[in-house]
């Protein structure tokens, strides 16, 4: 169990660097969404809107929006960051937070960001989980193997 709690504290390492990284470029950033002016009503699909996603004709891009996934998706605070880190590194909805980025913000430079995270977050560190898992199990058959072999 120690080579996996070693692990585990590279991982929540790489999940800290990427989150507060996170809260330095996106703070803020999708809290914007189309509305009409004249009814209040937003979009049918609601996404950020702003530099990289230009609202439809009648509607204006308003800043009070709680987010996407009802606000829990953004980096605005250290441990919703940590939660939206977590959630590309593990590769469930992880475009989906690179999509809601650009339309915020524009499409130039932010998917290096996101594609940084997932080769050393998604491939590399959860790669090494599983290889430490698999040797510890190795170790302990071997073990077991031994202790066979010594009681015959």
């Amino acid at each position: 169990m120690i080579p996996l709690l070693h692990i585990a504290l590279l991982v929540l390492f790489v999940i800290i660097i990427y989150a507060i990284i996170g809260l330095e470029l996106f703070s803020g950033k999708l809290h914007k969404t189309c509305l009409r002016p004249d009814t209040g009503e937003r979009m049918k699909d609601e996404h950020p809107c702003g530099t990289g996603f230009q609202c439809s004709t009648g509607y204006v891009c308003y800043e009070k929006w709680d987010g996407p996934n009802h606000g829990i998706t953004n980096f605005d605070n250290f441990g919703l960051a940590m939660l939206t880190v977590f959630q590309c590194v593990t590769l469930e909805g992880w475009t989906d937070v690179l999509y809601n980025i650009q339309d915020a913000m524009g499409s130039t430079w932010q998917w290096i960001y996101f594609v940084s995270m997932v080769i050393l977050g998604a491939f590399f560190v959860m790669n090494l989980i599983l290889g430490v898992l698999s040797g510890e199990f190795s170790k302990e058959r071997t073990k077991a193997k031994n202790r066979g072999d010594f009681q015959n």
